[in-house]
């Protein structure tokens, strides 16, 4: 199936969240790289030999399959996430504090960007500069349901703090009318689809 978009001229994103030991987590990276996808993402918190293991596979992959390199970003803490959560597995920093702790991982080890809430975009945006991709979950058009999202902004509100990319599923995949729901959220960006 990821072929056969890849092939049609999509650009994929595979979101699979690769969170494993570092060799498990490089194979998967470079089968996904030899897919042709146009991003893919592993956990941060796999840790910096992980995170490691991932950059290099998938270079060592793209070069081996003639394509370009595809998007590595890293997901920080997931946007369902409050702190109490967090204090439940042992972090006890808030989620901005973790998020700019995994960004600043990710970065270093060579990753293209992360994954994390539009709350946190201007802070990693200082950090990290302007090439440093942040693509945002929790994308949620004004007055529409939260859903399980606990850390959530208007598409706009996302732009506005320095996402490069906003995750928008089920506003969009649950409306009656998708392509409408699609069309309101460019007309609130003043874009068109």
């Amino acid at each position: 199936m990821v072929r056969e978009l890849v092939d049609r001229g999509f650009r994929v994103f595979l979101d699979l969240k690769f969170h494993d030991i570092p060799n498990t987590v490089a194979q998967a990276c470079a089968a996904a790289t030899r897919l042709g996808v146009w991003m893919l993402n592993v956990h941060a918190s796999g840790g910096p030999a992980m995170l490691a293991a991932a950059r290099e596979a998938v270079d060592r992959a793209a070069a081996g399959t003639g394509r370009a390199k595809p998007h590595l970003i890293a997901v920080t803490v997931l946007t369902s996430l409050r702190a109490a959560d967090l204090s439940a597995t042992g972090i006890a920093d808030v989620p901005e504090a973790q998020v700019l702790r995994l960004a600043k991982l990710a970065q270093t080890n060579g990753l293209d960007g992360v994954v994390c809430s539009s709350r946190e975009a201007a802070k990693l945006r200082a950090a990290c500069g302007p090439q440093f991709l942040l693509v945002t979950p929790g994308i949620r058009p004004a007055g529409a349901d939260a859903h399980d999202q606990a850390r959530t902004a208007t598409p706009s509100e996302a732009i506005a703090a320095g996402a490069d990319y906003l995750v928008i599923g089920r506003p969009i995949t649950q409306a009656p009318d998708p392509q409408a729901a699609l069309e309101s959220i460019y007309r609130t960006l003043g874009r068109t689809a």
